[in-house]
């Protein structure tokens, strides 16, 4: 197993030479196993080791075991211990989730303390299939059915590859010692009802059962990145993106047979779940919204956008007094005097100095405002009825910013300014007010 094992992760992770090594150890078989492995090979290593505080003294047990075997090998460790169940109780969480959002924020936080590079996990073909079935029981896409990846940012599993009967067999045949996790003897978790009731089941119907897996795992993977491919493909006939936002257009998007899957395929990354909702926006009513914890999905006419969720201050007034000449939050703006005007964009205004009162006043807009429109000869209009015509989006009248002298519009920003403040022949000062 060990040429095996050095020429799997040479040949798989050339990118670990010369880094720093972290290996995620909880003194059971297969962990002592990869560090006895990772021990014979040139890598820089340590050890991490959690003790969750689950088994009584036999936690404390495994904790003095790692410890012991590290220092008769001049192997640095690092430790620590959770109240694992009181954050469970705290949080709502199951007890396994709990220790996995402790050990993985706790690995991660020392890589950056420490400047290790990677961590180093001792998964296993058989937790791979256990995975697999998990997943397969609680309904899930390709991506449950590919099981644990072999590499999660900087998450790494080499021993993927190799059963349960393979490192057992290593460790039997090099006298190498481990503890005994008593928990894994209990059917009370779901994974060890797999492990004990059905994977056995498995292996006598083929007791080659799983290489077939692996086999059946590396044909899903190479559909998975097939589908991936024409999602990226399709992408870009389908999706334009605009600043932080995505418009799908929706008219191409129907001409899919299968425009569902393609959905699920670009949205999940951004935290969705009601998939049925966001289904139902392509032929809802337009203003309808899906929301995912940070981002929203938003039916506008013929198009789908998705939004990230953004985090307005409490205060959505600001002033801007007479003698600033930018601003820098929440616009980047200019304001300088001039001595003639250019209207070439609507990212400028020039307004009658005289007529204006500071501080002017920057904010959001509000249902009922009221503007003359710049040219329309004093007529009066709302600012929904301007965000009708020039066919905005929800997403974009709420991006929308209103400049103020008193209670008086000077600037719909970026789109419409205030025909009240328009430079006219009498006009001595000139004031220029420009989008950055």
């Amino acid at each position: 197993m060990f040429s095996k094992f050095q020429n799997h992760i040479v040949s798989r992770f050339p990118f670990l030479a010369e880094k720093k090594l972290f290996l995620a150890v909880s003194g059971g078989l297969d962990s002592m196993v990869l560090l006895h492995l990772l021990s014979q090979l040139p890598y820089e290593i340590a050890v991490l080791h959690c003790n969750f505080q689950l088994r009584g003294l036999e936690s404390f047990g495994d904790q003095e075991f790692i410890q012991q075997y590290c220092d008769q090998n001049n192997i640095p460790i690092f430790t620590t211990h959770f109240d694992t169940e009181a954050f469970a109780k705290d949080y709502k969480l199951s007890t396994q989730v709990a220790a996995r959002e402790l050990r993985y924020s706790w690995f991660y936080e020392l890589l950056e303390e420490e400047n290790f590079d990677y961590i180093l996990t001792a998964h296993h073909a058989d937790d791979n299939l256990e995975t697999f079935i998990i997943n397969l029981t609680r309904g899930t896409g390709l991506e449950g059915l590919t099981g644990i990846p072999e590499q999660n940012d900087k998450i790494i599993r080499p021993l993927l590859p190799f059963s349960r009967e393979e490192i057992l067999k290593y460790a039997e045949e090099n006298k190498i010692e481990w503890r005994e996790d008593s928990s894994n003897a209990s059917t009370k978790y779901l994974r060890n009802k797999i492990r004990h009731n059905l994977v056995p089941v498995l292996k006598e119907i083929n007791p080659n059962f799983l290489d077939a897996f692996q086999k059946t795992q590396s044909f899903l993977q190479e559909s998975k990145e097939m589908v991936e491919d024409a999602s990226i493909i399709v992408y870009q006939q389908v999706a334009k993106e605009e600043g932080d936002d995505i418009h799908f257009d929706l008219n191409q998007l129907k001409k899919l047979p299968n425009y569902k899957s393609y959905l699920y395929q670009w949205l999940k990354e951004f935290g969705f779940s009601a998939w049925n909702d966001i289904y139902d926006l392509v032929e809802g009513q337009s203003g309808k919204q899906v929301y995912a914890e940070e981002f929203r999905l938003l039916k506008n006419r013929e198009t789908l956008i998705l939004s990230p969720l953004s985090e307005m201050p409490e205060n959505d007034e600001y002033q801007i007094n007479e003698n600033d000449t930018e601003v820098n939050f929440p616009l980047k703006m200019s304001l300088c005097n001039v001595g003639h005007t250019t209207f070439d964009s609507n990212r400028a205004i020039f307004v009658d100095a005289d007529k204006i009162r500071f501080p002017l006043t920057l904010r959001k807009w509000k249902k009922g405002d009221v503007f003359q429109p710049f040219g329309m000869n004093g007529k009066s209009k709302k600012v929904s009825k301007l965000f009708k015509d020039e066919k905005l989006s929800l997403i974009e009248k709420e991006k929308t910013w209103i400049l103020c002298s008193d209670d008086q519009i000077i600037w719909v920003v970026g789109m419409r300014q205030d025909e009240r403040f328009r430079i006219k022949k009498a006009t001595n000062k000139i004031l220029k007010i420009e989008l950055q």
